[in-house]
């Protein structure tokens, strides 16, 4: 029997090269991209820098404690505006954390069976694709008369408390920290649950072996273990509250008090920015770009301690 050669096949050593040379390709474009986006993220901050220049030269660091902001007089300060950017983002985080938590706990462990745990799964992440501007007028128009009463109620009960001490107007920081926590909540419970997920099963198996209930394996070992993830999901989140601007600025107020209420009206830089900018000039222009400035600091510290933590999980889990 004659033995048949393809003498059109390629070479193995050529395959070999060709793949070679089409990864080193992809490391190369890949790394392009991320100086790339590296290189934007400068210019931005270059130019938004540039056009704060002359506010940071006529108010310095005052800018960042002075509560008048006065367009008349050319005198401005975003000290409320910070105070409210983080209140908001914090009560966000507070209501957002046990609840992402607690959804990707019970989508991740098997507490409901698969042809419903997909659906649920979806439903979830449909809330991050509906406009901010829809959260906003499902806040004016649903959420603020629905909750006015339970706002009532605190300021009569507990109003001698500084975070009640003032009556509900409707529009206030906690409607717009409520809010925000319902917009953060499918980026914490999807990063939860992908983190969770990823815990291995011989974990669970030894907990199990050495007598574990299911509760104690759970909050012992699993949560433990997932817990870099989570955090990072929950800053994620932060950030992303602390950029929000549409819906924030329809429900919060827009008030320029920093209020030790939670029911009382206020402001934050996001909302700032978005209504004064259309109409900015000058000196007005200049300080806008500075509380957008604050606000790029504001998160880049968030990302930065959030990364610090994530690694100091990692290293004793």
């Amino acid at each position: 029997m004659a033995l048949v050669v393809d003498r059109s096949a390629t070479p193995s050593w050529k395959r070999t090269e060709l793949s070679r040379h089409i990864d080193n390709c992809f490391v190369w474009l890949t790394g392009a991209f991320a100086i790339a986006i590296a290189i934007v993220l400068f210019m931005i901050v270059l130019q938004v820098g540039v056009q704060a220049l002359p506010a940071m030269q006529k108010f310095g660091l005052g800018f960042l404690v002075n509560s008048r902001w006065d367009p008349v007089a050319n005198i401005y300060g975003a000290w409320p505006q910070i105070f409210g950017t983080i209140v908001t983002s914090l009560i966000a985080l507070i209501l957002a954390i046990p609840i992402g938590v607690g959804i990707a706990l019970f989508l991740s462990e098997d507490f409901l069976p698969p042809r419903l745990k997909q659906p649920v799964v979806f439903l979830i992440e449909l809330l991050a694709a509906i406009p901010s501007v829809i959260y906003g007028l499902w806040g004016i128009f649903v959420f603020i008369p629905f909750v006015k009463p339970f706002g009532n109620w605190l300021h009569q009960n507990f109003g001698w408390v500084p975070l009640f001490s003032t009556p509900p107007a409707g529009p206030g920081v906690y409607v717009a920290g409520i809010i925000l926590a319902v917009m953060i909540l499918p980026i914490i419970s999807a990063t939860s649950r992908d983190a969770l997920v990823a815990v291995p099963v011989e974990l669970r198996q030894a907990a199990y072996s050495l007598g574990a209930t299911r509760w104690e394996t759970i909050f012992r070992v699993i949560l433990p273990a997932a817990s870099a993830g989570i955090l990072g999901g929950a800053m994620l989140g932060l950030g992303r509250a602390m950029g929000e601007t549409m819906a924030v600025t329809m429900v919060i107020g827009n008030s320029n008090v920093a209020s030790p209420s939670i029911l009382a009206q206020g402001s934050t830089i996001a909302s700032l920015l978005a209504n004064q900018f259309a109409e900015a000039r000058g000196l007005l222009m200049s300080s806008l770009m500075y509380a957008a400035i604050v606000l790029f600091l504001l998160t880049l510290v968030v990302n930065v301690l959030a990364e610090f933590i994530v690694s100091r999980i990692r290293l004793r889990y």
